[in-house]
This record gives C-alpha cells, structure tokens and sequence, in this order.
C-alpha cells in the first residue's frame, strides 16, 4: 500500500543484500531449499497493548506521512489517505483493531433472508462539522458522488454491488437507484447480487456521508478541505507537500468527543519518508513513526524498554503484484518460476533481521477461520524446480523482465535482494527501478505494463474477500477491454471465470464457515494453481510512540494509530 527509505549509506544495502546472496549460493549450489537452511524467519514479537490509563484532553500529536493521493472519500487508495479520512469521517460501521464490527453511525444493520437488500438504521442528531444533517441522504449523496461517471474514481468498486452502479459508471444515471434514502433515519440498499458480508463494505472511506457543500468530484475546495463527520476536522486546507492540521471536532456525535486539542500531520519526502519519521520521532518532533528496515532491531533495543515500541501482525500481505497478460509473466509457470527462484527465508533474516516472516498464503494469518498455510505451494525457494518451469515457459536466461517499486517506505533492500536472486538464479535481466508511490501506481494500469511490482494489501475491511475480490476478480480490473487502463486493485489484470464464481457463490452465503470453504477453494486456484500474485510476507508493522506523553496510544485495524482515543497524561 505505500512507501519507503533512503539516505542509508549504500554499504548497508550491499552489506543486507551480500548476505542474502551468500545464503542463497549455498543452497543454491544442493539444488533444494533444505539442508543448510537457515531456521525460518518468524517475525518480530508482538507487543501487548498497554492497559488503559485515565487521561485528560488537550495535547497536539504529531506524525509523518508521505503525500496521499486524496483525502476526499471519494478517492482516498492507500494508507496515507486513509490515516486523515478515517480521522474527518465516520462511516455505517467500523472495526476495532482486532477486526471486530461496531457501529460507526449506524445502530443496527440488517439483510434480508438472501442478502440482496440491507437496512441501516442511523443514530439521530448527529451532524457534519459544518452542522449540516448526518441522514440518510448525507450517505445516498457519498456514494452517488464516488460513483459518477465524471468522477473517475479509482476505488468506486467498493460499491459495485449496489443497483444502479454500472448505470452511474456509463454515464446514463446521476443516482443510484439500488440507495433509498427517504427516511432520514433509514438507508436502505438494494444490491445487483447478493452479498451477506455488505456491511463491511462500508468501512471504506468510499461510502462516507457527504455534505451538501461537498460538490461533484472536482470540487477543488472540498478535494483539499473535505468537512465530515468525525471526531475531527480539517484545520485550513490540506498544504500540499508540506501538511495536514487536524483539531478537534467538538460537535461530533457519532461516539465520543476526542481528547486531543489538534494533529499535526508533516508530509515527508518520498524519497525517504520513513527515515524522515524515524528521525523525527528520536529528535522529538513526531510522536509516531514509521521505520526503514535497517534499523529496526536498533529502534527495538532503544525503545521496547521504554513501551514506546509497537509492534502488530496485521490483516495484510506484502507481494509481487505481476502483470498476468503480458509476456513475459502471462502463464502460471513463469510467474511460479520466478516466486520459486526467490528465497525468502534469507531475505526475512538478512534484510529484514528476522522482523518478518515468509508468506505461504494469499490470506494473512489474521482470518483464522479461512487461513491455509501452503496453499501457495510455488512460495517454496527450489531453485532446481525454478529453472525447469522457467525453461518450460520460455523465461530463458537473459530474459528482460521489469521490476518496480515505490520509493519512500524502505523496500530498496529486499527488492534489490530479490533482483539479484532472479539473476543468479535464473540467468534473467532484471530491469530494476524505484519511483515515487503514485507514478508506480500511475505504470501499473497501463495496458502495456509487464514484469512485476512490488506491492502491499491491508485490509479495508475485516474479511478474506477483500482480498481474494479486490485482488484477483476480474471484475476489480477495471478496464472494458484490455487496451484499457486498469482501474481497479486487480492492475495485474489475472482472471479466472472458475475463481469468480467462487466469489460470487461466497458471497450469497449466509453460514461463515461454508463461506470460508468457498474463499479456500477461491484461493487453491487462484494462488495454489495459477499464482494469479506471487505473495511473499505476512504484513508485519512496526511503529515508535510517544507513550510518556500520551496515554491510550494503540494501532488500529487500518495500521494508524487511534487518534480519538489518545490522551494527554
């Protein structure tokens, strides 16, 4: 989902990366990923979350961003967006940090006996910072404005099952017909195809309520000074490049009342934000940060003493996202070839010191109900077997093949680890490079693109289709015809009609554990059989807090931290 590193000296790349080298020749020269093998990475400990303390308001909280994409709902797509959004809006529902549901402005949500139709009764009496209505039709206005054609958003999905959406998309309706919104204290919405998870749907920054000073999509006022309905509100418009100002909203009333006077939000450079974070927070200018791989064994030492250290598995996966149409990735074989040529044992313990650990899955550990560990059986480092697929579908050595990744968050490391096993491994030419996190996504959905990207998915919502759907359904491409640029989150453009059924037939299911065998055999063809997505660790976050200053300071469900529930001690 977003960012990265630099400013390291360079011997600590080559050092990390020389490492994993040596690891891999020596396997490399048995043929197999066993004998001399190291022990396999595990990740760092999680950290319990301090006890509650009984604070008192007031305080200003400062954190690192790199630049977002947007704040306004409408098209909020990573983790920088949604750190603001989720602090200015306050959806249907939402989650705690362990995925649990809990009402967010609605107090109860029902389907109908097969789910083709959902009612939210709402809370009364709340209202937008601007003391506009928070009612029906502040939610009906959201989506009809994400959904419009004009508005070319990039995330809209996340509302494609609602009546009335491919209508919206085309250009032949300014509303979707699918959202009832005459009782100010009853959205009702009709969907196109039964789903029975749709109430998690609406913890997406997408389907927040909107004011009537919200304008179209193009509204640039709103664009950088969105008003909303959350515990806070914008402090002047969003300064590009150099901050976001947050204070408190005093007349929020969909939970309660944040304690902390203001948020201070620095966007670093994408070059180096997480260097930029990491040094802030040990100059005492953040209160949060995030950290460039090299240092955090060095950060834990200094800080977990403290409890100023925090450290999660979340709901999330960090993988190559590969472009499935275009040679030379476009049969499961080269794309399994490549995933086996890659040892990620050695990259956990030589780049990132142990901090995380493999991936054998699509699915995160975090959805223990759906979770198979091997199902991705290509993510075994074979080299042997890697070179034979690799003959197999034409990867001979020698082979360009492109490799990009977003500067800004500390990937430079493993990735370059990751190109020089291919060439060692594979004889392949790795065509390497680091751009900043919206031009990557920007190349992603050309037509045109190939090789791979690295990539990461968290979470939008507490459940395993927000990974198999957004990821690998044909529809969550997003583009008419493959001369088209990919919308959607599946940019790597994998389809597979066997898969999408699946999805479809999950979702119309009422019985969870019924649901979760669908999402397993959805994930045997889509990860085990086809390698649709190569996954390579569980996502794993790391954060530094300022817990002598503030207390109730904890990682939500989205990876940011609990801004309304902080205090001052």
């Amino acid at each position: 989902m977003r960012r990265s590193r630099a400013g390291l000296a360079a011997v600590t790349m080559t050092a990390a990366v020389g490492l994993v080298l040596a690891g891999c020749s020596q396997q490399s020269n048995q043929g197999t990923s066993s004998g001399n093998a190291a022990q396999p990475a595990v990740g760092f400990p999680e950290t319990a979350d301090l006890p509650a303390v009984p604070g008192k308001p007031g305080g200003t909280f400062r954190l690192g961003i790199t630049e977002p994409t947007a704040i306004d709902p409408y098209n909020v797509q990573e983790s920088e967006g949604s750190t603001v959004n989720k602090a200015l809006f306050t959806g249907l529902v939402d989650a705690k940090p362990n995925g649990d549901v809990i009402p967010g402005v609605a107090t109860k949500w029902t389907p109908n006996a097969d789910c083709t139709q959902w009612t939210f009764d709402l809370k009364t009496g709340t209202t937008f910072s601007n003391g506009e209505p928070v009612d029906a039709a502040a939610f009906k206005r959201g989506w009809d404005r994400t959904s419009a054609k004009a508005s070319a958003s990039q995330v809209s999905y996340h509302l494609d099952e609602i009546a009335g959406y491919d209508q919206m998309q085309d250009g032949s309706a300014t509303t979707l017909s699918g959202v009832d919104a005459t009782d100010p204290k009853t959205l009702k919405v009709t969907l196109s195809k039964a789903d029975c998870e749709f109430e998690l749907r609406t913890m997406h920054p997408v389907a927040s309520p909107v004011p009537t000073v919200a304008g179209a999509a193009d509204n640039k006022t709103y664009n950088d000074m969105p008003i909303g309905n959350g515990p806070f509100k914008m402090d002047g418009p969003w300064q590009h490049e150099k901050g976001i100002k947050l204070v408190r909203n005093d007349t929020y009333g969909a939970g309660p009342k944040a304690n902390l006077d203001a948020v201070e939000i620095t966007i670093t450079p994408s070059a180096n934000g997480n260097q930029v974070e990491t040094d802030g927070f040990n100059n005492g200018t953040f209160d949060w940060a995030r950290m460039p791989t090299p240092v955090l064994t060095s950060e834990r030492a200094a800080n977990e003493p403290k409890n100023q250290w925090i450290s999660k598995k979340t709901a999330g996966i960090d993988y190559l996202m590969t472009m499935d149409t275009t040679k030379p990735l476009d049969s499961a074989d080269a794309r399994k070839a490549i995933s086996m040529a890659i040892d990620r044992n050695a990259i956990a313990q030589g780049v990132f010191q142990g901090s995380k650990a493999p991936a054998t899955s699509l699915l995160p550990p975090s959805f223990t109900k759906a979770y198979v560990e091997g199902v991705c059986t290509a993510c075994k480092f074979d080299p042997a077997a890697a070179k034979d697929l690799a003959a197999k579908a034409g990867l001979t050595p020698g082979t360009e093949v492109k490799f990009q990744f977003n500067t800004g968050g500390g990937h430079e490391e493993w990735t370059a680890a990751v190109k020089q096993q291919l060439e060692t491994n594979l004889g392949l030419k790795v065509t390497y490079s680091g751009v900043p996190f919206k031009d990557m996504l920007t190349n992603q959905r050309q037509p045109g693109a190939s090789g791979f990207y690295r990539s990461s998915w968290g979470a939008d919502y507490p459940t395993p289709g927000n990974f198999i759907g957004p990821l690998l359904a044909t529809s969550s491409i997003g583009a008419a015809t493959p001369a088209d640029v990919a919308t959607g989150d599946n940019k790597g453009r994998y389809s597979n009609p066997q898969v999408d059924a699946l999805l479809t037939k999950a979702a119309s299911t009422t019985d969870e554990a019924a649901r979760n065998d669908l999402y397993k055999q959805a994930e045997k063809i889509s990860i085990g059989d086809d390698l649709g997505i190569i996954p390579m660790f569980i996502r794993q976050q790391f954060r530094l807090a300022n817990t002598a200053k503030f207390g109730n300071v904890k990682m939500d469900f989205f990876e940011n931290p609990t801004l309304a529930e902080i205090t001052l001690k």
